[in-house]
């Protein structure tokens, strides 16, 4: 419970010292599960959870939520049981609404259908391996086709390191990017207002 306090409710109204510990492996397994809800989506050519479905009503709860989240955290461990439950799940619900909107921002860059996918693919492929071919056939003659594919192995593996990369940081990113905005916001709330109007918040 407290590792999801201090997930949830972040540094400046969690008592737990989440904020100590490192966390690189959330930060992958957060950029696994939004990459896991995009090729679902994808592949299976169905909706999840209405994940990626975002309207101007979402994003109007979004800010809501956000401007809002200094007045609904600070009283936290001041509220009861069922009190703390509802926080969360509003937390909850918010972090749900971050990965809809970068599953929506991820999902239109896979432009390829699936039926296509495998052809796509195979033309990446056969056109990089000859443009290495042909890259090499001047100065190495008749070892242009093994240098070819090795070099053309290379790049299709580098690209596709690269992409595996990208698809796990850029949501991460994405995540950590909104949680420290919403940390300025939060700090600047509580120290102008709560402070001064709310004392002793927790």
């Amino acid at each position: 419970m407290d590792y999801l306090e201090g997930l949830l409710l972040g540094r400046l109204w969690s008592d737990t010292d989440y904020e100590n510990r490192k966390h690189f492996g959330l930060f992958v397994l957060y950029g696994l599960l939004v990459d896991a809800i995009v090729l679902y989506i994808y592949i299976l050519g169905k909706g999840l959870l209405y994940f990626g479905n975002i309207g101007t009503i979402h994003i109007a709860v979004f800010i809501l939520l956000f401007l809002a989240n200094p007045f609904i955290c600070f009283r936290y461990y001041r509220m009861p049981w069922w009190g703390k439950i509802m926080i969360l799940l509003v937390k909850l619900f918010k972090a749900y609404l971050i990965i809809s909107y970068t599953v929506s921002l991820l999902l239109p860059r896979l432009s390829v259908k699936v039926d296509d996918l495998q052809d796509f693919l195979m033309s990446y492929l056969n056109s990089t391996l000859e443009k290495y071919t042909e890259k090499f056939l001047a100065t190495a003659g008749s070892f242009s086709t093994v240098l070819g594919v090795l070099a053309g192995g290379v790049h299709v593996v580098g690209t596709v390191i690269l992409l595996i990369l990208a698809a796990v940081v850029i949501p991460s990113l994405i995540f950590l990017a909104v949680k420290l905005v919403q940390y300025v916001w939060d700090w600047l709330v509580n120290t102008l207002i709560i402070k001064r109007f709310f004392p002793q918040r927790k």
